[in-house]
């Protein structure tokens, strides 16, 4: 492969995933105005990991792994969309339909590049590594900020409970056991406030 046909797959892909910020969650930003978009919620928790790291439940993770991760983990949505944590039917064949777009939307890159991404996707997807663990507990814990610092404007919006929330995000307690802590206080805080149905 010539350099010049590795740089056009590399701008190739870079034109690809612009199409990510398009692609708009159920959380909402803290000004309460608007929905965030993918882009802007990959980029949010990749900060977390930087200000987090301390709080990662094994303090030997990889920060430059997990920001990788946490970049890279929703470039699929541009093939499915964003999958409502709390949306048991559509989160039936995620996993399907998030490979499927995985497959395709890498293999835009060079060959190497696309086997780093693939495996840094399927290290986050399967969540084992302590790495993983960590960026799977930052990806659940920004919804759960983010709706608590709206008023519960997406949880009011799509009916989301208390235990769909204390049951859907054990990840966190997995990654990070004090922001699991953390996020709990939020949530009791929200019920107690009216902002969250019990």
């Amino acid at each position: 492969m010539t350099e010049n046909t590795r740089l056009k797959q590399q701008m190739h892909f870079i034109v690809e995933i612009d199409k990510l910020k398009q692609v708009l969650r159920q959380t909402y930003t803290t000004s309460k105005i608007r929905r965030e978009n993918s882009c802007e919620h990959s980029w949010h928790i990749a900060m977390m990991a930087i200000i987090f790291q301390e709080y990662a439940r094994d303090t030997e993770i990889n920060l430059f792994r997990t920001i990788k991760m946490l970049l890279i983990h929703d470039i699929v949505e541009i093939d499915t969309g964003d999958t409502f944590l709390y949306d048991q039917q559509v989160r039936k064949n995620q996993h399907q339909r998030e490979n499927k777009a995985a497959e395709r939307i890498f293999s835009i890159l060079p060959l190497d590049q696309k086997e780093h991404f693939q495996s840094l996707w399927n290290e986050f997807e399967e969540c084992q590594t302590s790495t993983a663990k960590f960026a799977n507990a930052l990806d659940r814990l920004q919804p759960i900020i983010n709706n608590y610092f709206t008023d519960g404007k997406a949880w009011r919006k799509n009916n989301v409970t208390r235990h769909q929330i204390e049951t859907g995000n054990i990840a966190i307690a997995n990654g990070a056991p004090q922001l699991w802590l953390y996020a709990g206080d939020l949530i009791k805080k929200a019920v107690k406030q009216g902002i969250l149905k019990e």
